[in-house]
């Protein structure tokens, strides 16, 4: 999840302007109502990045806001606004605080009935519809992959089975995030205790390296994965991402608000192949959300495919 949208408009020489957003206005608690400079950052983040903080979550925001006002020495969540907004690093600053309040929590093989479903119906039936193709490529998206213990779940599994199910077969793996520390964590591919806390002593032996007291993915596990930061609310860098055959975007929506989702899940379905299935969390849905996929139930799992839509209804983002 990358770059600034173009909600924000960096073309004044002061910066970011934040656009009024109605729905966004603080809601008087028991308490009384939130900062007001508060609500602007938070409103500020969900422009930027589509991650909307409620009224009942402001206080995990004020938290990550403070920690970056005591590595900058401010005061004031005012002066930390302007220095978001007006100041001369506003754009890396703001990439600083996304780092901050998307810090994701996974581990290897977290869902391993999905895995299953991949590799014992998803993939053979995409091969099926593909095997008549000149190009003998599958294009594999983990977005939202965090400190990428997703997409290298997934290249295991699929390396399982290259000798069979996927010989002659070309197999790209691309994981994106917004949150630039978790990308380097997932780069350099070192995991402690608790990310390997499900690796069976095969996969260990298999696809690990040791490194001191944790673990790194060994070199056959990390080729054919390319990282990178994205947004998933920039329209204009999701567009790109064309032509897969699966999506996974795993425990991701939980930040979004209902527009945010919709925007998202539009996307996906542009980008997907017409065969294409999209693999969400396990408790999340799409029911309320778009009705341009279709659920499938699979053995221990479920997920979405492609529904057919005539070139009249057509959506633009």
């Amino acid at each position: 999840m990358e770059e600034f949208i173009d909600r924000c408009d960096c073309s004044s020489p002061k910066g970011f302007r934040v656009n009024s957003v109605p729905l966004l206005q603080p809601v008087p608690g028991p308490t009384g109502p939130p900062e007001p400079d508060l609500v602007r950052i938070r409103d500020l983040i969900y422009q930027v990045a589509g991650i909307f903080h409620p009224d009942s979550k402001l206080r995990l925001l004020q938290d990550r806001c403070g920690r970056r006002m005591k590595d900058l020495k401010m005061r004031t969540l005012h002066e930390y606004l302007e220095c978001l907004t007006v100041g001369p690093v506003r754009q890396t600053e703001l990439t600083t605080l996304l780092n901050e309040i998307t810090i994701g929590e996974t581990c290897f093989f977290r869902n391993k009935q999905q895995l299953d479903a991949l590799r014992h119906i998803v993939i053979p039936n995409i091969l099926q519809i593909k095997s008549q193709l000149p190009q003998r490529r599958l294009r594999i998206w983990s977005a939202g992959c965090s400190t990428g213990e997703e997409p290298y779940t997934l290249r295991m599994s699929l390396l399982d089975e290259a000798h069979t199910l996927l010989k002659d077969w070309y197999v790209e793996l691309l994981a994106t995030d917004l949150n630039e520390r978790s990308l380097a964590h997932a780069k350099a591919a070192v995991y402690g205790n608790y990310s390997t806390r499900n690796l069976t002593p095969a996969y260990r032996s298999k696809y690990f390296l040791p490194y001191g007291d944790q673990l790194q993915v060994n070199p056959s596990a990390r080729s054919n994965i390319s990282f990178s930061r994205l947004n998933l609310s920039d329209d204009t860098r999701v567009t790109f991402m064309k032509s897969m055959d699966v999506i996974f975007c795993c425990n991701v929506l939980i930040y979004f608000d209902l527009a945010s989702k919709r925007r998202v899940i539009q996307h996906f379905f542009n980008n997907l192949l017409p065969h294409g299935y999209l693999f969400l969390g396990r408790s999340e849905s799409l029911y309320g959300v778009s009705e341009d996929f279709r659920l499938v139930h699979l053995p221990g799992a479920t997920a979405y495919v492609k529904g057919e839509r005539s070139p009249a209804e057509g959506k633009t983002i």
